[in-house]
């Protein structure tokens, strides 16, 4: 039996249509075809198999303790997701009797490994082929099944995959743990999740609100001067300059080149007023610049932030519509911008689809130039998915929302810019030197729009007026101070970030690295997160209570503030975690080993919170006092009588202290040790031949260990 494997129903009912009938419809699968030729198609939907949790691999584990940190599993294993059991046992079935498997996941890592990771959990022997569907049109689908690949391809990209799962593991569940459990000793209720790229993220965050926070605006001092050709021409108009800092004003000058001082700049421009001067540089041209290539997902998240303020996951959730109900786009969770040559042959069905979807760009669609071809088409910069596009369709399944019209339209606009010619700008640039000082002024205008006519534009943007153009003055031509003026300006602080330049700031990450080299090395990986994670990374440091909305601000909460603060910055800041995202693109690659990244990955792990739980570094410092009964850490609370100490692990301990009783009488400032033997916190006690420590659960347990200048002794006393 032939055995098709989609990533979701809706590819798999795509491959099905594509495939010759009669059709035969069971639970969580099609059967396609008579005899022979006859194949069954089946599906995921999304992972059926995650991670196992840390008590599957240690009872012990299930309970949040620090000394089984760091938990590192000897043998990995996954468990069949609940809410999709039943279609897991559909597929068992299948692969079962099937002599071909065909792997149609989506064409990405996860794609990748969601298929594969079910294949090996099962077993077969039966060889594994690769098809790649970027588009879920007939014809594009009945294509790509007719090009099967062999699997064995894509190992490299399912091992990257896996090193990522394996890695999210490692760190998200030791350092999370590791940090609750820290805060939780302090008072503090709640989860304090660690992730390997969401903290990075919401790092980014608070260190732009802390930015903005401790700004204080200082002032600076701008110097214009309006110039006049000497020449007497009528027609010759005045333009304004602005002086350029030069080395000997050094002194007052910040790091931008902005002039600080005030009386600086005011004998400057009492220097150059009605002084004769003279064009020492001129240069004017014509730059024509070529069409934006057609929208990565990331791209399209940006740009539909900008023009429609769509938060990122909005912004992929329709993107998905189109492309699996009313397949009217290619696959959305596409990180590439560029196009297979082979695609070229098909723009002229694509221009009429969207002529007939989008009827307010069927102007553009007329107009456009199906002969022009412009870099967008390249196979050397496509891998196994290329740039998002509208399909030929030429009707969508329904109507479409607010949302899913200005999405494609968006989508449908940048892969028409590639039949338009190129916008051209005039630029003009004078500098102008009077006495010592020079002046420039410039000119930039669209001459010829070109592809620019199908631009979308801000409200705000397009209310700015335009500034004359430059006389065309020539090198050496004098000119005439008229006038001169000092404007005093002051400093602003970074905006805080919206959906549009957060995901610009995960994307281009390397603008926040400060080693060049790292900087270096991160330009040529695709940032923090991937194209498919990213708008669900930012929703997640919402749902965490990390992030909150300020309009159409993006700000930290006081609690992801509280946790940045703490944290290491290899932990908080986007230097070591993007670096792994550039590993794991190598490890696809076949440049590098998964298991020597998750080696170098648990040696981090072990300096971030030592070998037994047990670092302290980067901690926050509490001056509340230890529990009198079990040694947990103790907070404030307000009672009948005033406020009192209270243990944090109420009510499994109702340790008490009054506030002016708060010193420890066992004499020592320690952290609660656990007990070998049941892992309940030890109390220090003194009976008649000194202290020694004993289980806080006795009688229960009745475990004692001796006294070594305020520690417990690892050797244990015989238990009474």
């Amino acid at each position: 039996m032939l055995l098709y494997i989609a990533e979701k129903p809706s590819l798999g009912r795509a491959i099905a249509a594509a495939l010759p009938g009669p059709y035969q419809k069971g639970q969580g699968w099609i059967r396609c075809g008579q005899g022979s030729e006859a194949a069954t198609v089946s599906w995921c939907i999304g992972h059926l198999l995650e991670p196992a949790e840390p008590a599957s691999y240690n009872p012990a584990w299930k309970t949040w303790r620090q000394h089984d940190l760091p938990m590192y599993p000897d043998k990995w294993q996954l468990t069949p997701k609940d809410s999709v059991r039943q279609q897991l046992n559909a597929l068992e079935s299948l692969i079962r009797k099937a002599t071909t498997i065909v792997h149609a996941g989506d064409p990405d890592r996860e794609g990748q490994l969601l298929v594969d990771e079910v294949i090996r959990y099962f077993g077969t022997r039966a060889p594994v082929k690769r098809i790649l569907i970027n588009d879920l049109t007939p014809s594009a689908v009945a294509k790509a099944i007719q090009q099967p690949r062999d699997n064995q391809e894509f190992r490299r990209l399912s091992h990257s995959a896996l090193a990522r799962q394996r890695a999210d593991w490692l760190y998200g569940i030791n350092l999370t743990r590791f940090y609750t459990l820290n805060y939780q000793q302090q008072g503090q209720k709640g989860v304090y999740s660690v992730g390997r790229v969401q903290t990075p993220v919401l790092g980014l965050v608070v260190e732009r609100d802390n930015t903005i926070e401790n700004f204080e605006p200082k002032p600076y001092f701008r110097i214009e001067a309006r110039f006049k050709a000497q020449e007497e021409e009528a027609d010759q108009q005045a333009f304004t300059a602005r002086w350029l800092p030069d080395e000997q004003f050094q002194d007052y000058l910040d790091e931008e080149n902005r002039l600080l001082d005030r009386a600086t700049a005011e004998h400057i421009a009492a220097s150059i007023h009605s002084r004769p001067g003279s064009i020492v540089e001129s240069r004017f041209r014509d730059r024509p610049e070529a069409p934006p290539l057609p929208l990565s997902l990331s791209a399209l998240q940006i740009e539909a932030g900008r023009l429609f303020r769509m938060g990122a996951k909005d912004v992929l959730d329709t993107a998905q519509n189109l492309y699996e109900r009313h397949q009217l786009i290619t696959y959305p969770r596409s990180d590439c911008r560029y196009l297979p040559e082979g695609h070229f042959a098909q723009c002229k069905q694509v221009v009429g689809a969207i002529a007939r979807v989008a009827p307010d760009l069927s102007n553009a669609c007329s107009n456009a130039d199906l002969s022009r071809r412009t870099a967008a088409w390249n196979d050397k910069n496509v891998d196994a998915h290329h740039a998002i596009i509208p399909t030929s369709r030429t009707a969508s399944n329904g109507k479409l929302s607010d949302a899913e019209q200005k999405i494609y339209g968006l989508i449908s606009r940048y892969y028409l810019m590639q039949f338009f010619s190129d916008a051209i700008h005039r630029e003009g640039r004078l500098t102008v030197q009077v006495t010592q000082h020079r002046f420039r002024a410039t000119e930039t205008a669209v001459l010829t729009p070109g592809w620019k006519a199908l631009e979308l534009k801000l409200r705000e943007s397009s209310r700015q007026t335009e500034k004359p153009p430059l006389p065309r003055l020539d090198k050496g031509e004098p000119v005439f101070c008229e006038d001169s003026s000092v404007n005093e300006r002051k400093t602003q602080p970074p905006q805080h970030f919206t959906d549009a330049t957060l995901l610009s700031a995960m994307t281009n990450i390397a603008r926040f690295v400060t080693d060049p080299e790292l900087r270096k090395t991160l330009r040529e990986t695709d940032g923090l997160g991937t194209e498919a994670t990213r708008a669900s990374i930012i929703d997640t440091l919402f749902k965490r209570d990390y992030l909150f909305r300020d309009s159409k601000h993006i700000r930290a909460t006081d609690k992801g503030k509280t946790l940045i603060a703490v944290l290491p910055d290899s932990v908080s800041k986007p230097d070591r975690t993007a670096v792994w995202e550039a590993t794991l693109e190598s490890i696809r690659r076949g440049e590098d080993d998964p298991r020597k990244f998750l080696e170098t990955l648990k040696t981090e792990i072990r300096v971030f919170i030592g070998p037994n739980g047990e670092a302290r570094a980067s901690e926050p410092e509490s001056k509340a006092p230890n529990c009198p009964k079990c040694r947990a850490l103790m907070t404030e609370r307000d009672g009948k009588f005033g406020r009192f100490f209270a243990c944090t692990r109420y009510p499994d301990c109702r340790g008490t202290r009054p506030i002016d009783d708060a010193a420890p009488e066992d004499g020592t400032g320690e952290k609660p040790v656990p007990c070998p033997h049941c892992f309940s916190p030890l109390v220090r006690r003194k009976g008649k031949k000194g202290w020694f420590w004993g289980c806080s659960n006795f009688p229960s347990c009745r475990q004692t260990l001796d006294d070594n200048n305020g520690k417990p002794e690892v050797r244990l006393r015989k238990a009474t």
